[in-house]
């Protein structure tokens, strides 16, 4: 009778993350950036259909990369789990960080049985508040952990190089356009150092804009009217540097596998 061969649980957990980890890497990357009237959504998606950004409920929005089915599933449970406490006990009642304990649960639940694969995904849950300094935005990764983020965060693909970058240009109080744009240049870094071309018919982008009247607050941003905001604010940078003007905002205004 032969011995099993032996394999401790510290190795066992490392090679499951690293499964994981190769999994998201696979990923086109997303970022999420905090800005003056909200929380912007901008997703390197070529699809029009398969979304990676998608609303929960009233003031919250759910993004992901990885595997498309995996994350799939797991925006229909939280879209599930917000409408039954709504109607069961009050709207207000719904945020994302009962959503965000949720999934942390499940993702967590899912990575530590052998039973099954850990999921190759990675998730950002966000709820937009009454001004900037009530907005929440949590990250949460393949073993379920919970990162509290504030600004800006990227995920997936080229993640570490772009969260660089937008930490150091990233800040408070940016206009609509003016951070569409830092978003997009963002996702056009590359490992190697190079840079790439991105056009607006290959992103998907969504805000939750706190300024709407209506309770819901998520929308989607139209291919068309994302070309123009970003050929806009492109503009009027250039005007800008062009000029002595001291200001130099350049906002252009509100307006199955691997993903």
């Amino acid at each position: 009778m032969s011995t099993p061969f032996y394999v401790s649980p510290q190795q066992a957990m490392a090679d499951r993350a690293e499964y994981a980890r190769k999994g998201i890497a696979r990923g086109r990357s997303l970022v999420v950036l905090q800005y003056a009237d909200g929380i912007v959504f901008v997703a390197e998606n070529p699809s029009r259909a398969l979304h990676k950004v998608s609303e929960i409920y009233d003031r919250i929005a759910f993004a992901a990369t990885g595997k498309y089915n995996e994350y799939e599933s797991l925006r229909i449970g939280g879209t599930r789990y917000a409408d039954l406490r709504g109607y069961t006990f009050d709207r207000t009642d719904v945020t994302a960080r009962g959503l965000a304990n949720l999934y942390a649960q499940t993702l967590g639940s899912i990575f530590s049985s052998a039973a099954e694969k850990p999921y190759e995904v990675e998730l950002l849950v966000a709820e937009v508040g009454e001004s900037p300094e009530d907005d929440e935005i949590y990250r949460l990764p393949h073993d379920g952990s919970i990162i509290d983020e504030h600004g800006s965060v990227a995920v997936g693909g080229n993640a570490d190089q772009i969260s660089s970058y937008l930490g150091q240009r990233h800040r408070d109080g940016m206009g609509l356009g003016e951070v569409l744009r830092l978003a997009v240049d963002s996702l056009t870094r590359e490992a190697n150092g190079g840079e790439r071309t991105l056009t607006a018919d290959q992103l998907e982008v969504a805000v939750l804009d706190r300024t709407r009247p209506q309770t819901r607050k998520f929308k989607r941003v139209p291919v068309r009217q994302l070309a123009a905001l970003l050929e806009e604010n492109g503009s009027s940078s250039a005007d800008s540097a062009g000029s002595a003007d001291a200001d130099g905002e350049g906002d252009a205004g509100a307006g199955s596998g691997t993903d």
